[in-house]
């Protein structure tokens, strides 16, 4: 090989500068954790809705006050912090620092307002009897599972708010980049979207008219 062709071939062999993939590293590393906890998530709704219909007496423990109206209010909270998101995204991109980070801190107070108000509302069913392994008005998995699939999205809320308060503080100091604050965007809008499919899964579906 001469000596024009060696040199030819050092340049253009990707040597983790560019993405081969027409998208930063970063982005792609977060689509991928995307793409395999949607599955994750995805077959936990499954599973919950199989033992669902399986179970003649699944309970309907949702009256419309207060169980409906608190975790609207939630559907609220989360809808409201991917528009501030989306805000937030917006202004990174036009390089208005400190409005960025007054976005990234609305969104986390949302996300705050929904994790204490699902905290509120597992008081008030495990005061009523409700365990992981049990509860008083029928089927015993009913415990289980919405413990289960709440929890870890309540978890998944959690970190995010963690997320985006480093990434607030980073990006406000310039540790970070617009496309760190685009990334955790990425991550909350994929929160906010799975809270869209167990919002009507377990509340609107378990409710109680009778009460």
């Amino acid at each position: 090989m001469s000596h024009s062709e060696a040199e030819f071939t050092a340049d253009s062999a990707w040597s983790g500068g560019g993405s081969p993939f027409a998208i930063n590293s970063k982005k792609l590393g977060m689509w991928l954790f995307i793409v395999s906890d949607s599955l994750t998530f995805s077959a936990l709704l499954i599973a919950y809705a199989y033992v669902r219909l399986a179970s003649p007496n699944w309970p309907r423990p949702f009256e419309l006050w207060p169980g409906i109206a608190k975790s609207s209010l939630m559907t609220l909270a989360l809808l409201s912090s991917s528009l501030t998101m989306v805000m937030g995204v917006a202004a990174v991109h036009r390089g208005q620092r400190s409005r960025t980070v007054k976005y990234l801190w609305a969104t986390i107070a949302f996300g705050v307002a929904f994790i204490v108000l699902h905290a509120t509302e597992w008081v008030t069913l495990i005061h009523e009897g409700v365990t992981p392994w049990s509860n008083p008005w029928g089927a015993p998995l009913f415990g289980g599972t919405f413990f289960g699939l709440t929890g870890l999205h309540m978890l998944h809320v959690t970190i995010g708010v963690i997320y985006l308060a480093v990434m607030s503080w980073g990006y406000g100091s310039g540790r970070f980049e617009a496309d760190d604050v685009e990334v955790s965007g990425l991550y909350w809008h994929f929160v906010d979207l799975v809270w869209m499919f167990i919002f009507p899964m377990i509340y609107l579906l378990s409710v109680n008219y009778k009460s």
